[in-house]
């Protein structure tokens, strides 16, 4: 008999140290500072079609500003509560490592040295993309291979790796030409200052897209020299933050496989699969185990949508396939991971 409440004295024990140890890990200096002030403060490029650039109306538009407002929404239960920062490609890093802003959304591809040597995480690939080459239809080009001798833009920094890992393999000369940002590069090269525009393939394609009818003397060749999986990130030391704004993109996939978006999000009842009451949280703790309302999820799904109402805001006009984009059951790379 002594031995069994040993046991269960042990085992109370355990249980109270896990509970203790759940609550620490739990809280979140970044959460408190972002409900303190009563906002998210979000880096986005804004000035990329598709991604972050205004409306007519102001409004910042896209899925980079979209998965601001996701954020916004799960920890403030409004997804206009966001302040969005524009940063050139070289500030992205720099101001979230200062803390000027609380996560980041800028198009950035997630790559082994940011994350060892920049003190930041990657939360996850919301875009996977690679990449490629937008000429003028004039030049008479079909292929990457035939670009000999071209005057080649792109962004400074991992653009210039990419060029010239790809066209030094290939044994072609060519001159770069380096740009800090995106608006500076495409009034170069509508310029007439590059032959060949190269950067991700999706900021290719939305770039085209809005140019309207001009976009036609424009052609994207067909290769894809990189792999780019665009990634939200946040700092380092604050792991709790890291989930939350991890596990908002995986509820926004988990949405969409489990066929539950803005439109019919407030539909389900006693009768919903368990899966779905767990994400809408009727059923379990998933909120409370990453310091938020039970129903933080269902709030994502009601004010900005699901991963593929996501992407058909963002790109639908583009004509963009979302290829690799798909949920895995669609052929592509987004696989709701278990939320249970």
């Amino acid at each position: 008999m002594k031995y069994l409440k040993a046991g269960l004295l042990a085992g109370s024990v355990c249980c109270a140290m896990a509970g203790a140890a759940f609550a620490q890990s739990a809280k979140s200096a970044t959460l408190d500072a972002v409900r303190q002030k009563g906002e998210l403060t979000c880096g986005i490029i804004g000035s990329s079609y598709g991604f972050s650039l205004a409306d007519s109306k102001g409004v910042m538009q896209g899925i980079d500003a979209d998965s601001c407002r996701a954020v916004a929404a799960a920890v403030l239960g409004d997804a206009s509560k966001v302040r969005y920062v524009p940063l050139i490609p070289a500030q992205r890093l720099t101001s979230l490592q200062s803390g000027e802003i609380d996560v980041l959304f800028a198009q950035l591809t997630w790559t082994l040295s940011r994350e060892t040597d920049s003190g930041v995480m990657m939360t996850g690939a919301y875009y996977f993309d690679g990449t490629g080459f937008l000429v003028p239809k004039a030049l008479g080009v079909t292929s990457a291979l035939k670009l000999e001798g071209a005057n080649v833009c792109s962004i400074q920094g991992p653009g210039e790796v990419t060029a010239r890992d790809f066209f030094g393999s290939k044994g072609i000369a060519y001159t770069p030409v380096m740009f800090a940002d995106g608006d500076e590069l495409e009034k170069a090269f509508l310029a007439g200052r590059c032959d060949v525009y190269m950067i991700d393939q999706s900021s290719l394609i939305s770039f085209k897209a809005s140019l309207g009818a001009k976009g036609d003397d424009y052609v994207v060749l067909p290769e894809v020299i990189s792999n780019e999986p665009l990634s939200g990130a946040v700092r380092k030391g604050d792991d709790a933050w890291f989930d939350i704004v991890r596990y908002t993109l995986i509820a926004q996939v988990n949405a969409e496989d489990l066929g539950i978006s803005s439109a019919n999000v407030d539909s389900f009842g006693a009768d919903a699969s368990p899966a779905a009451k767990r994400f809408l949280g009727m059923d379990g703790r998933l909120g409370e185990s990453l310091g938020l309302k039970p129903d933080w999820a269902k709030t994502i799904i009601a004010q900005v949508g699901n991963y593929g109402e996501m992407w058909t805001r963002a790109f639908g006009q583009a004509t963009a396939d979302r290829s690799l984009n798909k949920l895995t059951k669609d052929g592509g790379m987004q696989y709701p991971y278990p939320m249970r």
